[in-house]
């Protein structure tokens, strides 16, 4: 009797699934995977096409796509214990508890070899501890005891890991208990056990949100958006963020080019859009208080600074930005504190040690002579003022106007030090040094220097102009 045309599928469908096991022994499962599509397609009732194909679905790690297959096989076989006992795996991952338990229960009737009886009764045991641990925990969620429904949900989560809902409402309980990022990683995992999870991603997005991160606020509500455009709470929420967002972004580019004012206003927006989110607050606080540190307006950058510390005692942002205020006040004591509280939160950064240094070199500096007192001028006096500041003094103090020999010698010095004062400040170089700390005209502190060239006597200033420097002013004193 001839063979007929099924003979020739039939010997084809062999062919496919005898190539896919040895691809599938030798770990190659996508070539595997693509043998036992081919027999499922030619015979689409041979049952070990499938369960092949479940096998390798499953060592691939795609458990979802394995279930149907698994499911098509018990179909076909009713009594193939080992497609039955692997579905009974799959659903209690799932937690879906009765039907795992269905299946372990229809294992033990259907003639299991030793090894699949032991199999089949370890794991109604463990059903049967998670419906108890599942009931426990709705109890405990119930009742608002969310540290014990944690407690269960750990539990059951280590059996039950592809349980969406169950992450759910362990989520639930870490924001009840105050620790979204916890709260956070199970809904992220939620987001990807179930499909279309738009619920999921608008509470990762809040949440974000919340704690003051609006960059990935932003992300996780336009994957809400993604699944449903027209999504009223995710889009509501979505113009919000945006909105933030934007303001942030364009303060931080202000920084950068070190425009500070309209930075400072930005943050001061940013503010107004959220009041109620206090992180948003507190992080625009201190980034107005380094605006006004870098901008020099130190009484602001003091005050402001000191808002964010009562807030947040050990914010390092704060504590340098309002050491640099202090320095430029000379309060070189409260700069010192300051450096050495942010260095105890931080003690790798080079900001805060070179920081500390100059702050110690400021305050021993100013126990000696400080220009900058001598001439009546701030730290951050321009070039201008500090001329204007010179002449205005050495008139003042010129010897020449003093009969009196004490009231002559004080006031000799008081000159040597208002022009040894302008010699430095009108200096960039020489600025710079006893900016860091340093005495460009003190001996102790020049390595090799060769003394001080203003520790003269008045007779080498003899003749001296001190207004011929720069500027429509000529004054011409008349020696006796």
């Amino acid at each position: 009797m001839p063979c007929s045309a099924e003979c020739g599928v039939n010997a084809d469908v062999e062919k496919h699934l005898e190539l896919g096991k040895k691809l599938l022994a030798a770990g190659q499962l996508a070539d595997a995977l693509s043998q036992f599509h081919a027999a499922v397609d030619g015979d689409p009732d041979n049952y070990i096409a499938y369960y092949r194909r479940a096998t390798v679905f499953l060592a691939m790690g795609k458990s979802k796509a394995a279930l149907p297959d698994l499911t098509k096989v018990i179909e076909l076989k009713m009594d193939f214990t080992a497609a039955r006992l692997q579905r009974g795996h799959l659903l209690l991952k799932q937690g879906k508890l009765d039907e795992a338990e269905d299946d372990f229960k229809k294992v033990l009737k259907s003639n299991p070899s030793e090894n699949e009886e032991k199999e089949a009764q370890a794991q109604l045991i463990k059903s049967d501890e998670m419906q108890r641990l599942h009931s426990q925990a709705l109890d405990a969620f119930e009742s608002s005891d969310y540290t014990a429904a944690i407690t269960f949900l750990d539990k059951i989560l280590e059996v039950c890991v592809w349980d969406a809902e169950l992450r759910e409402l362990r989520a639930e309980c870490f924001i009840k208990e105050g620790e979204p990022r916890k709260a956070i990683s199970d809904l992220k995992a939620a987001s990807k056990l179930k499909n279309d999870n738009t619920e999921a991603f608008y509470k990762i997005s809040t949440l974000y949100y919340q704690l003051g991160d609006h960059e990935l606020s932003l992300s996780e509500v336009r994957e809400c958006l993604k699944l449903d455009q027209d999504h009223k709470r995710c889009f509501a929420h979505y113009k919000q963020v945006k909105k933030l967002n934007k303001l942030i972004e364009s303060a931080e580019e202000l920084i950068r080019d070190g425009r500070y004012t309209e930075a400072t206003s930005k943050y001061e927006s940013v503010m107004k859009t959220e009041p109620s989110v206090s992180e948003y607050t507190i992080r625009s606080k201190e980034r107005i208080c380094h605006c006004y540190s870098k901008d020099e307006k130190p009484v602001e950058a003091i005050r402001v600074c000191s808002e964010v510390l009562q807030m947040e005692p050990d914010n390092v942002n704060a504590l340098k930005d309002r050491a640099e205020a202090y320095l430029i006040e000379e309060m070189y004591d409260e700069a010192i504190q300051d450096y050495e509280t942010a260095q105890e939160h931080n003690e790798n950064d080079q900001q805060i040690r070179e920081g500390l240094e100059k702050a110690q070199r400021l305050l021993k500096q100013s126990q000696k002579r400080d220009y900058y007192k001598i001439l009546g001028v701030k730290r951050n006096a321009k070039k201008q003022e500090i001329i204007k500041a010179y002449r205005k003094l050495a008139l003042q103090w010129h010897p020449d106007n003093f009969q009196n020999e004490e009231e002559k010698k004080k006031a000799e010095k008081k000159f040597i030090d208002i022009a040894a004062a302008k010699e430095v400040l009108s200096d960039p170089e020489m600025r710079k040094k006893f900016d860091d700390g340093e005495d460009p005209l003190d001996a102790e502190t020049q390595q090799g220097g060769g003394g001080n060239p203003f520790h003269r006597s008045w007779n080498s200033w003899q003749g001296f102009n001190p207004f011929s420097s720069g500027g429509p002013f000529r004054f011409k004193f008349h020696f006796n």
